[in-house]
């Protein structure tokens, strides 16, 4: 008997009490893209020091009128950190973007964050520095040695829920209080 891949794309990952990875110690982590190569996602629960404001202004790029500019960029994972991520709605025309789910797209090309300065681009953003990445069935074996629970994610607590609510939020998803988690957890 063969086993279908499993594809957690627009998925949620809830790293368990357990996991010792400070960079994924209590972390909500959003896949992007998952197939037999690997998986790419971000962590959209981490802000980082770096404001949306201060992005800008490293670029030299104009910030217009959107209100984004105290907004904290994330730390989106410990791959390529200096490289910039915007996860958006909706998926619009740009150099290189990731169609995720409807709706939702990730986008690593400097034109998005352009039009953004113009007061243009997608209607809802989050901006993140590096990101995560499994190579291929790393994931699949973590799941399995109970690093992360998962859930199909909602647009909603991507783009309107406050970061430091996205994990509860996610969470309620399975109907589980992340402080009632216990790290024993074991297979029927």
């Amino acid at each position: 008997m063969t086993t279908s891949p499993v594809n957690l794309t627009h998925h949620f990952l809830i790293a368990m009490p357990g996991m010792v990875d400070p960079n994924f110690s209590r972390s909500l982590t959003y896949i992007c893209e998952h197939n037999e190569n690997g998986a790419l996602g971000l962590v959209v629960n981490r802000p980082s020091d770096m404001t949306v404001a201060f992005l800008f202004k490293s670029l030299e790029l104009p910030l217009g009128p959107r209100r984004l500019g105290r907004t904290a960029v994330l730390n989106g994972g410990p791959v390529q950190t200096d490289r910039g991520f915007v996860l958006h709605q909706p998926v619009g025309e740009w150099k290189s973007t990731l169609s995720v789910a409807e709706g939702v797209a990730l986008t690593t090309s400097m034109d998005i964050l352009e039009a953004v300065g113009r007061g243009e681009g997608p209607e809802k953003i989050l901006l993140a520095m590096g990101y995560s990445g499994w190579s291929a069935g790393q994931l699949e074996q973590e799941i399995l040695q109970n690093a992360w629970l998962t859930v199909g994610a909602e647009k909603k607590i991507l783009f309107e829920t406050p970061a430091d609510k996205r994990l509860p939020a996610a969470m309620a998803l399975l109907g589980v209080d992340y402080a009632r988690l216990s790290e024993a957890v074991g297979h029927a």
